[in-house]
């Protein structure tokens, strides 16, 4: 069917309610629905290097439905019960796959960050209480069994690690060189350690328990946009088969391939890719572990392409910026689209990318709290630059502004909160913790998504920001997305970051942070002057300009403005201290939960009062950093 935008779309919800709609119950029921249409498609495939030529393991459709409920069963054998939690802390590969599928069908399944720090995780793992943990036996070149290992002391729940051996997605001349260099480490104490796939193995291809036919929660999902510590939401088979669906009635067929270089801990690989994939009976297609941080992965993307003979490539507007600085060097005639997510993409890399690949550049919207989909550019249809598209069939989008009586529903073109309601919003139930989902929704329904924008009059939806990420000088809302928007059309500039660095007079006041192109030369000063020119509303155009090696970026591409936030803070503090002739310094800026973020000075002799006369004037709090921090 085509997809080309509110007809469509309307025609589909006209047709009968979600709740009558003949889709499966479980997460299970919709991969076994899959497998028994296309037993002999290829469902998914990982190779743990970037060559387009290297080693690669490709499971048919009845192979990951006999995989996972191998997994399954054996998870049930270690005691996870449909209430209990399973997490995984590990990269890409196969066996991630199938610890999401079967983690989910045994029990509640946890996915974890593997590039947060050992505290994080451990944090999350008490949190979400998991008796298991599914992570890497040690690898070379990389410390995540080192790092789950120290969190695994800090969750006294957790009685069984399960260890991924990635040597068995080796081959040559590595595979005998990496037993040798394998890193040494301990295990954490009470804690039994096995081997996963050969755990799986013991156990049959079919499930060795009822798939009971109701809707349950299924996964935890921690945020990790641009917020400092992760919260964790919770989804349910019908949020998750309901993302599925989306994918496979408004895009996907069986006969089309999806590389997938985002990785499985997120939503957008999980839920969106994934699932859309398991729904539709579509190829999806993991490179490396790292996706797309993976060493090489920019440089073959488009050789993988063609070797995958791909229909769909998924990204990010990052990702999309440093494809562009590579050649395009490969057959990639088989490509259709583009699936661009996670921040608005600038119009002029989505006219640079598309005017080279020669396909066009499909922009959505979704997050973690909503289990993910909410809307996205028609497929078939007009596709707005800039714009995330219309709302997906039974998905509703409101945008409240508020007034001094309230909030109230914005007109066109009206900039305010976007709120959500669909199968996979959970009204009063969005993260395990009661007291983060107070004040969530508005008319008990619809979630508030704490992003801005508008619906212009075709009824597109339109990101503008962050709500908390406006820049407030002096009481006027600065939104950073302009600020951006003007330095990526800079030539010279790759990414752009802008945030309110802390001001003695305004609150604060913007600045801004930049990556260059490879091989390009500018000034911040000729920065500045550029933002002069093009970032009309005079209050917003930057303070100050750094130029970075590389800009902090989440796992998924975005801009990590936290770090940027404690750099400005470290700066400014920094020069008012040196400024009123004190020998005290700021050696680090902590995230607290209740304070935000917080300058730790040292104080070099000086007196708390006379660091208080200075640092007192801004609005971020500072305190006495201890001994040891103030040794570091």
């Amino acid at each position: 069917m085509t997809y080309a935008g509110f007809a469509d779309r309307d025609a589909i919800e006209n047709e009968m309610p979600w709740e009558e709609r003949d889709v499966a119950k479980t997460l299970f029921g919709m991969l076994s629905d899959t497998a028994e249409k296309f037993p002999n498609h290829n469902a998914v495939s990982f190779q743990i290097f970037s060559d387009p030529k290297s080693k690669a393991e490709t499971l048919t459709w009845t192979q990951l439905q006999g995989r996972t409920a191998q997994c399954a069963n054996m998870l049930r054998t270690h005691g996870i019960g449909p209430k209990d939690v399973v997490a995984y802390v590990l990269p890409n590969a196969t066996e991630t796959i199938v610890a999401l599928l079967g983690g989910a069908t045994a029990g509640i399944v946890n996915p974890i960050n593997p590039l947060l720090d050992a505290e994080q995780i451990g944090a999350i793992l008490r949190e979400t209480g998991a008796k298991a943990v599914i992570t890497l036996r040690a690898f070379p070149k990389t410390d995540v069994a080192q790092k789950t290992t120290e969190a695994v002391k800090l969750a006294p729940n957790v009685k069984t690690v399960l260890e991924v051996d990635l040597l068995g997605h080796v081959s040559g001349l590595k595979s005998f060189i990496i037993p040798l260099i394998r890193p040494k480490m301990e295990k954490a104490p009470g804690v039994t350690y096995l081997n996963f796939n050969e755990e799986c193995a013991k156990h049959p291809t079919t499930l060795q328990f009822e798939d009971v036919q109701e809707d349950r929660v299924a996964c935890y999902f921690h945020t990790g946009g641009t917020t400092g510590m992760p919260k964790v939401a919770q989804h349910k088979y019908s949020g998750m088969v309901y993302n599925g669906w989306v994918g496979a009635t408004t895009l996907l067929t069986a006969e089309d391939n999806i590389l997938a270089p985002l990785p499985l801990f997120h939503v957008m690989a999980a839920h969106v890719l994934l699932l859309g994939a398991v729904a539709s009976g579509a190829h999806c297609i993991f490179p490396t572990p790292q996706g797309y941080r993976g060493e090489g992965v920019f440089d073959n993307i488009w050789k993988l392409t063609e070797r995958w003979k791909i229909t769909f490539i998924a990204s990010v507007p990052t990702a999309i910026a440093a494809m562009m600085q590579r050649g395009i060097d490969a057959d990639i005639s088989t490509v259709k689209s583009t699936f661009s997510g996670s921040a608005p993409l600038p119009q002029e890399l989505f006219r640079r990318y598309e005017s080279a690949a020669g396909v066009e550049i499909v922009e959505g919207y979704g997050m973690t709290e909503a289990t993910c989909l909410v809307s996205g550019n028609p497929i078939d249809g007009e596709k707005k630059i800039g714009s995330v598209g219309i709302p997906f069939p039974y998905t509703e989008v409101k945008i409240y502004k508020g007034t001094p009586e309230g909030p109230i529903e914005a007109g066109v073109d009206e900039i305010g909160e976007i709120c959500v309601s669909n199968p996979g919003v959970w009204p009063g139930n969005t993260y395990t913790e009661a007291d983060k989902n107070k004040d969530l929704f508005y008319n008990e329904k619809f979630l508030r998504t704490g992003d801005l924008g508008r619906r212009d009059a075709d009824g597109y939806l339109w990101i503008t920001g962050r709500a908390k990420d406006l820049i407030i000088r002096g009481g006027h809302n600065i939104d950073p997305a302009e600020i951006e928007e003007a330095l990526l059309g800079h030539e010279a500039v790759a990414f752009a970051g802008a945030i309110g660095q802390p001001d003695k007079h305004s609150g604060e006041i913007p600045c801004a942070y930049v990556e260059l192109v490879d091989g390009a030369s500018v000034t911040p000063d000729e920065l500045i002057a550029f933002c002069k020119e093009h970032v009309h509303e005079r209050a917003a155009q930057p303070k100050h300009m750094t130029i970075m090696g590389e800009l902090p970026k989440t796992a998924v591409g975005k801009i990590f403005k936290p770090d940027l936030r404690k750099e400005a803070i470290t700066r400014i503090y920094n020069a008012a201290l040196t400024d009123a002739g004190l020998k005290a310094q700021v050696v680090a800026v902590t995230d607290d939960k209740k304070r935000g973020l917080v300058a730790q000075v040292a104080a070099s002799g000086e007196s708390e009062t006379a660091i208080q006369t200075v640092l007192g004037d801004f609005v971020r709090p500072w305190e006495m950093a201890s001994e040891a921090m103030a040794a570091e």
